[in-house]
């Protein structure tokens, strides 16, 4: 007895199962046929997924119907076992979808699910070769990251203008996320100790717990001094003190929810349009640096990006500033 056969349900858990997860696979024809060997092995898998690494239903759902729709092209192809699926099968099914205008994100799903499904079957020793380990999947376009425009960005920072302690604590936080272009977790995760005003800098603990340097400029100098100097203290009051550098209300430590309200209520009260978010303002740092004549390797070091094609999408956007600089500005733009 095989370790699948070991570990197939039973007729009773499966029907439970395909109530859970959406049921038979969808046939793709339009017309009835009775269960084959590749159906329970789509069964098995969707048990693995469901109840063993506990998928959420609509994943399951989503899962069942990429390898469905799959396993019934290798059936008009004439394979009746799974072992006789080959790369060159699965590079043509692949290419039926595109032909049947499936959206490159839509396939790139598709591609992710099959290997799921082949890796589990390799692991199950059903099969001894996975055909999906070199299939390569399409390229979904790249959305160009929005970033804020610099008078947009000055805004959003006068919005947090005022002297009281919420005011000098939100004009600190939105000072160090545009002027250092923190991750948010970062943002918040800050200590005090990691700040050296004298020396005008900061040191970030980033992804991987690498670490980086980071200058701050004077506004974001001046803003922390202006929080640390007083209004900190009194927002802490005789709590514990948390040990971060800002502080919620309460004087507990401030949450990546947090500061996402405070972003948005900032800039609503600056009238920006909806859809600002933290991650916004990394964006913007970047884009400004490299507006402002920075190299992308700079930039993907101030980023803590390990690989320069993350930060090369930046260069997208500046591109298009450029393009616009050369139709306003050029006399044959």
């Amino acid at each position: 007895m095989t370790r699948l056969e070991r570990k197939r349900p039973g007729r009773a858990t499966r029907s439970r199962e395909a109530a859970v997860v959406g049921g038979a696979p969808a046939q793709t024809d339009g017309r009835s046929r009775a269960p084959d060997g590749l159906d329970a092995l789509l069964e098995g898998w969707i048990f693995h997924l469901a109840f063993e690494r506990r998928l959420s239903p609509r994943t399951v759902s989503a899962y069942r119907s990429d390898v469905a729709g799959h396993l019934d092209f290798l059936r008009q192809c004439g394979l009746r076992r799974i072992e006789e699926a080959t790369p060159d099968l699965l590079r043509e099914s692949l290419a039926r979808l595109h032909d049947l205008g499936s959206a490159p994100r839509s396939r790139q799903r598709a591609r992710s699910s099959w290997r799921g499904f082949y890796r589990w079957l390799c692991e199950q020793r059903v099969i001894t070769t996975d055909p999906s380990a070199d299939l390569e999947g399409p390229s979904a376009p790249r959305r160009l990251p929005r970033s804020l425009s610099e008078a947009e960005v000055e805004a959003l920072l006068s919005a947090a203008g005022g002297a009281a302690p919420r005011d000098r604590r939100d004009r600190a936080l939105l000072e160090v996320a545009y002027g250092a272009g923190l991750r948010v977790s970062e943002l918040v995760g800050l200590r005090p100790e990691q700040i050296n005003l004298h020396e005008q800098w900061v040191r970030v603990v980033g992804k991987g717990s690498k670490e980086r340097l980071l200058p701050l400029g004077a506004p974001a100098l001046s803003a922390l001094r202006a929080w640390l100097e007083g209004p900190r203290a009194a927002v802490l009051g005789r709590r514990r003190d948390p040990g971060v550098l800002f502080l919620n209300a309460r004087g507990g430590a401030l949450t990546r929810v947090g500061f996402w309200k405070i972003l948005r209520r900032r800039a609503q009260q600056a009238g920006l349009c909806a859809g600002v978010h933290p991650h916004l303002l990394r964006h913007s740092f970047a884009t400004h640096l490299l507006r402002g004549g920075a190299s992308l390797r700079v930039v993907q070091e101030m980023l803590g990006h390990r690989d320069l094609s993350t930060t090369e999408i930046y260069t997208a956007v500046d591109r298009e500033f450029l393009s616009r600089m050369h139709r306003e500005y050029h006399p044959r733009g």
